[in-house]
């Protein structure tokens, strides 16, 4: 027991001390500022080419999300999920040596001798599914609903809705997501990249602005090219790299991305007019629990049957039935999934008359409207 107090204990100094170092010590491959960096980016693209024009630069509930960025990416993790998921890691990895006899997790893996680029994107695609599974979860499952329904509270779309999520969602994905990822030897570095791409679609994925899919496509391209020129990730292509190999790849690679994957991009990755309806108020009956549950990879949707596009004006109501008197503040938010309060609405469940709503708030009632993370 020492032994976990004492993990738990330097886990947090440690996490407080690099948060500190990361923010006191501006680089390019500080979290902190790169978070702020594609952020900005993000914001201003919304304020250049709006893509729902009618909708206000500093939409509803803006600064609301951004505070969820700061306390869900940073204070969350320095005041308890760092120390609490260090533990939990460790007695896994000590329950599972002493169950199968000494078995590690990271030195048992299969891609241990498989180049980084390899890996990457073997753990890209692994987690992403892990991932679309864990969405459906927290749409069919009433009491993950109750937390999710933190994140269908957004009425206003813009890439800052990316970030409103409650805490318990950081718990549900980084535990089922572990094991896998750890059996295929995924490290802290592997993770770090997936999660700056992810982070990047996921932004895009809320954002109010859209781009071609040429474009979408090209920027993809661009960052296979860019990653060949210079050599990184262990991609050994190229007999020499070098500044020049590298802009060169990238804009081969912008444009071969833009010619080859422009009609598959909205089959392969997710984008903002797919999730907007993820988000959507309404939905048929054959879409009560949701659909478009891809985090960055669109393909699982279409694979499952769980796509929904019908249209891509941007004009459809958000949120859930009830929203309107859902809690609109950060601790009621953070409160609300346990309150034992039964389920008032699941995304893309139909609006239901106020004495069905009174009656029985626990059901899921077909939708009366035709269209919904």
């Amino acid at each position: 027991m020492n032994h976990y107090l004492e993990l738990a204990r330097s886990a947090y100094v440690e996490y407080a001390d690099y948060l500190w170092r990361d923010i006191a010590n501006p680089r390019w491959s500080s979290y902190f500022y790169v978070l702020i960096f594609v952020s900005v980016v993000f914001f201003l693209l919304e304020v250049v080419r709006p893509w729902r024009k009618q909708q206000a630069i500093l939409r509803k509930d803006f600064f609301l999300d951004l505070f969820y960025m700061f306390f869900n990416f940073f204070l969350f993790s320095l005041l308890v999920y760092n120390a609490a998921s260090m533990v939990v890691v460790e007695s896994i990895n000590d329950g599972i040596r002493t169950i199968t006899g000494g078995f590690d997790l990271q030195a048992s893996n299969p891609l241990q001798h498989w180049p980084l680029w390899a890996v990457l994107l073997t753990g890209f695609v692994v987690r992403d599914f892990i991932q679309w599974w864990i969405h459906r979860l927290l749409h069919r499952v009433d009491f993950l609903w109750k937390f999710h329904q933190v994140h269908h509270s957004v009425r206003e779309m813009g890439f800052a809705a990316h970030l409103r999520f409650h805490w318990m969602e950081i718990v549900v994905y980084r535990s089922i997501e572990y094991l896998p990822l750890a059996l295929l030897g995924i490290g802290l570095y592997d993770f770090f990249i997936i999660h700056l791409f992810g982070l990047a679609w996921g932004h895009y994925n809320h954002a109010n602005f859209r781009l071609p899919h040429w474009v979408s496509g090209g920027i993809v391209g661009a960052l296979t090219g860019l990653a060949i020129g210079s050599g990184s990730f262990d991609i050994d292509l190229l007999a020499r790299t070098g500044p020049w190999t590298t802009i060169a790849g990238g804009a081969l690679g912008f444009a071969t991305g833009a010619a080859v994957l422009r009609p598959l991009m909205p089959y392969l990755f997710n984008s903002p007019e797919m999730h907007l309806w993820h988000h959507a108020r309404h939905l048929p009956e054959d879409r009560r629990y949701g659909a478009n549950f891809g985090l960055t990879l669109s393909v699982w949707d279409y694979l499952f049957g769980t796509d929904y596009v019908p249209e891509k004006s941007g004009t459809i109501a958000l949120g859930f039935p009830g929203v309107e008197s859902f809690p609109s503040g950060f601790i009621q938010q953070e409160l609300v999934g346990f309150a034992s309060n039964d389920r008032k609405g699941n995304a893309g469940s139909g609006d239901r008359s106020a004495a069905a709503s009174i009656s029985d708030r626990s059901s899921r009632v077909p939708a009366t409207s035709s269209e919904n993370s």
